[in-house]
């Protein structure tokens, strides 16, 4: 089946508009958004097979983790993860905007978080009340989308929903900053890299 499309103004989206692929969401579907990044695509992380249907979509290898969007970041703390000064100066700096933080927890385990600077996506994200993981909205080894019309080029019969508000305003995908180890680490260099290094190198630990 074809995903359904549905036109959104990128800076007043309809409430109605997000009602229904919140709901989507919160059922188990998979969603194509706006950020200001990319498109992502987003699946509710508290439903297994719609997880597993992430994966199978994205063509993508199960061990690698996907990233969780929030629309507030005192979310992070339901999530079991090491939050530290220099995680919520960064926080407090960048957030919303392109900067995805790798988290470690107790366990030695680690998850990714983002708060993407887009109303459509917060939104969104807002209305679903669920924990939201969200890739960019290509299979793995594509080119991520920045506009609707190459998300229905790569995944237009294997997903139920594409917001369309547009082109994204940044077009490059975010920085990925890990801070699960001793010190900090940039494993892809994106959006802003320059000023989140510029941040790290003036001090911020």
């Amino acid at each position: 089946m074809r995903a359904k499309v549905i036109q959104v103004d990128p800076e007043h989206p309809d409430p109605a508009a997000i009602h229904q692929a919140a709901g989507l969401l919160k059922r188990g579907g998979l969603v194509a958004f706006p950020t200001e990044t990319v498109y992502g695509l987003g699946a509710n992380l508290e439903d297994p097979q719609a997880i597993q249907e992430l994966y199978q979509v994205k063509e993508r290898p199960f061990e690698k983790q996907f990233t969780l969007h929030i629309a507030d970041p005192a979310l992070i703390e339901n999530h079991g993860v090491q939050v530290s000064p220099l995680a919520k100066r960064l926080i407090s700096r960048f957030w919303p905007g392109p900067l995805t933080l790798v988290l470690g927890r107790p366990d030695g385990s680690t998850l990714g978080f983002r708060m993407p600077r887009h109303p459509v996506a917060l939104a969104l994200l807002k209305e679903a009340g669920v924990p939201v993981v969200a890739p960019s909205a290509n299979r793995s080894g594509h080119r991520p989308p920045r506009a609707a019309q190459e998300v229905l080029e790569d995944l237009a019969d294997k997903i139920d929903l594409i917001l369309d508000s547009g082109p994204t305003p940044v077009g490059v995908e975010s920085t990925v900053l890990d801070l699960s180890g001793d010190s900090p680490k940039i494993l892809r260099r994106g959006a802003m890299a320059e000023e989140i290094e510029q941040a790290l190198a003036g001090g911020d630990r």
